[in-house]
């Protein structure tokens, strides 16, 4: 099945105790839904998923999958360095209907080569939803290369590539290509892949969708958001985009400990770049 080309890496709404707002989940799912997204990923990175409970987690992915008109994918992030306990992560959002699994490279414990394999076998047998592999060496300490990717291709239910390494973006046999970062998608998109799963898309989701739609407008659309791609890295991710989103009014709270708001500083360099992109 098609999961569709731009992807938003949802953010998770928290309330001023720090609850999950369900609401601002809801109002938020439906406005990236009109505004170029063809699906989300649900409690991924973005989505703070590493201060999630299980209970809360499955919910978020409950709640977009209720949500969800005709056409539109969720695509539930259920990555663990604990091989079984990403595997009933899978088998759970897989019976509550979710479309796809996101499923990130072990941290931490950095297994070899043929512990990996294994990992992502056992996930694929968990499922029979795509699996989207997401490669993050640079939160992870460990690269899947594109040699094992295309082993890793030949798992069953091992569908796609999230690939946030810019210099390793290439077409893998087996594997769907998806960019996992917004100043790699117009790269990715030239290369042939299928999309991204993207954080600008919160913001300027029609404008990404272009990207896709009118490809002789690719380059002049990305260079033209680079001053927004660089202020949502002006500290770690989720911060900016949430900070970017309050300001523009779509309320979804502070991030969750050990996540702080974003500084002055911060704020500063993001209002520039929303002013710059035509945003405030």
């Amino acid at each position: 099945m098609s999961l569709g080309s731009v992807i938003t890496a949802i953010v998770t709404p928290f309330d001023d105790r720090q609850k999950v707002d369900e609401e601002a989940f809801l109002n938020l799912f439906r406005h990236l839904l009109a505004n170029g997204s063809d699906g989300v990923v649900v409690c991924g990175t973005t989505g703070e998923a590493p201060t999630l409970s299980d209970a809360e987690h499955l919910r978020l992915v409950e709640l977009a999958v209720g949500e969800r008109p005709e056409g539109v994918t969720v695509i539930a992030s259920t990555g663990s360095n604990n091989t079984a306990h990403a595997c009933w992560m899978t088998e759970r959002v897989t019976e509550i209907g979710a479309d796809g699994i996101l499923s990130v490279t072990p941290y931490y414990n950095k297994p070899n080569r043929r512990g990996l394999v294994r990992h992502f076998t056992e996930i694929g047998k968990a499922t029979d939803k795509p699996v989207v592999l997401y490669n993050v060496p640079s939160r992870i300490g460990l690269s899947l290369d594109n040699d094992l990717l295309a082993e890793l291709g030949q798992i069953d239910n091992l569908d796609y590539v999230k690939q946030a390494d810019n210099d390793a973006l290439a077409q893998v046999d087996g594997l769907g290509l998806y960019a996992g970062n917004d100043d790699g998608f117009a790269q990715a998109l030239d290369l042939g892949a299928v999309g991204g799963i993207l954080v600008a898309s919160h913001l300027v989701g029609p404008r990404m969708k272009q990207m896709v739609t009118d490809p002789t407008r690719r380059a002049e659309i990305d260079a033209s958001l680079k001053p927004l791609y660089s202020a949502l890295g002006v500290t770690t991710n989720p911060i900016p985009v949430k900070a970017a989103l309050n300001l523009l009014g779509h309320e979804v709270g502070a991030p969750r400990l050990p996540l702080v708001e974003a500084d002055e500083s911060e704020l500063q360099v993001i209002r520039n770049a929303l002013t710059e992109v035509g945003l405030s």
